[in-house]
């Protein structure tokens, strides 16, 4: 039995569609469709129902099912042996800001435990500063945070997110393709801090009006401050992965302006020079996949 057939068979479940799964093996669609079809002969047996769009597992494939999540686990721990490093930690401790523990993290953990299924994680949020001291007393291995120039510290870039207005769906602003500063110098605004550069920029921006902006709330959580956007409060400058499945559903709008183009937020892997480099190399090759992808929820295989 090839395991490249419960690899698609398991993939299928998970992610419930034979489109999504063969998007994540990096696969044709006829290919894993290809694979069922062999596998099901193997087996004599039904696995799917394929109503429609639809699918689900027969009663036969259910029953199958824990055999198959437990062959392929047991393939990927033997796998993932041969090739670990003597010495390969039990548990991998992972610092994370906000943003990246909201929006980036679930997605990563779940990538990390196909490439690692043996380790355990751990997962920390905090600020920059607070988790670059964990990482000197070895209280983390790594963190997504803010690049840090010390010698102590290895820092790769790993994600630059946009940092854009938003406007709730029916505001005025929301069919403009693009606006300068001074169009929203009387609107109500909402102010996400998270203590970086980038946001002193976006202040900077409004200093060659008259007047100071129509600042109305400062908050220091981008979940607060969408949802006072949502809310018709106000508007807010906000990253774009905060957003990105309010935009999808269409109830927040982005808007470009032209003093604040470029502006991002920029997220690097760091790590104490010279370790955890097994860990550091799977997660950069790893890389962040495309916002379409994010909501994949984590769901262990076994």
């Amino acid at each position: 039995m090839n395991i490249d057939h419960i690899e698609a068979f398991v993939y299928i479940n998970h992610y419930g569609s034979f489109n999504k799964a063969a998007e994540v093996l990096f696969l044709s669609q006829p290919t894993v469709t290809a694979r069922i079809q062999s596998l099901e002969r193997e087996l004599d047996t039904r696995l799917f129902d394929r109503l429609g769009k639809q699918i689900q597992l027969t009663d036969k494939g259910k029953q199958f099912l824990p055999y198959a999540q437990q062959i392929l686990q047991t393939y990927q721990k033997g796998k993932h042996h041969l090739h670990s490093q003597p010495g390969t930690p039990e548990e991998l401790r992972i610092g994370s800001t906000v943003s990246v523990s909201n929006y980036l993290m679930p997605h990563l953990l779940m990538l990390l435990h196909q490439r690692f299924p043996l380790i355990n994680f751990k997962v920390t949020t905090g600020p920059t500063d607070v988790l670059a001291a964990k990482l000197m007393t070895k209280e983390i291995n790594l963190a997504f945070a803010r690049k840090q120039m010390s010698p102590a510290f290895q820092s790769y870039p790993f994600y630059n997110d946009p940092i854009r207005l938003y406007v709730y769906k029916d505001h005025p602003l929301a069919a403009a393709e693009s606006v300068s500063i001074r169009d929203i110098r009387r609107e109500p605004l909402i102010f996400f801090e998270c203590g970086s550069l980038d946001w002193m920029r976006i202040h900077r921006a409004f200093e060659s009006l008259e007047q100071p902006p129509n600042i109305l709330f400062q908050v220091d959580n981008a979940e607060t401050a969408k949802k006072l956007v949502l809310s018709r409060a106000g508007i807010c400058f906000l990253p774009g992965l905060s957003a990105r499945q309010e935009v999808q559903e269409g109830s927040l709008v982005p808007v470009d302006i032209l003093e604040t183009a470029g502006i991002s937020l920029q997220t690097h892997l760091i790590s104490l020079s010279g370790e955890n480099n097994i860990f550091m190399d799977a997660l950069l090759e790893l890389g962040v996949p495309p916002i379409n992808d994010l909501h994949v929820p984590i769901e262990k295989l076994d």
